[in-house]
């Protein structure tokens, strides 16, 4: 069993900046991939940025050159940078993890809102 805590969220203007943070607790051993997701109201949950656990990202297209995505293993810990937030960025963000490749686990969310 895996424990996500998502924090960092909040209102912002459009052009700025959030960091989002997630701290892992429990069986962080079988963590192999890890990534952020995030859903709107009425919406399928969208998969934004990945890390494995050997250190390749990936990113949605809609994200590229604007957010970053890293992993600090000592601490448990997974950030997302996000830059140059646009309105069409507001959305609930999830932290995710896989377990061994197979399991899944998810947090609770946290909400990012950027204003015109």
């Amino acid at each position: 069993q895996v424990q996500l805590v998502e924090s960092g969220g909040g209102l912002v203007q459009a052009g700025g900046s959030l960091r989002l943070s997630c701290a892992a607790s429990g069986d962080t051993i079988c963590m192999s991939a890890m990534g952020w997701y995030r859903q709107t109201p009425g919406k399928k949950r969208e998969w934004v940025a990945a890390v494995t656990s050997g250190g390749r990202t990936n990113y949605v297209d809609s994200v590229k050159g604007r957010f970053t995505i890293s992993r600090d293993n000592a601490k448990n810990t997974l950030s997302l940078q996000m830059n140059s937030l646009k309105p069409e960025d507001t959305a609930v963000y999830y932290c995710a993890s896989t377990c061994y490749g197979t399991d899944e686990y998810w947090g609770q969310g946290t909400q990012v809102t950027v204003s015109s």
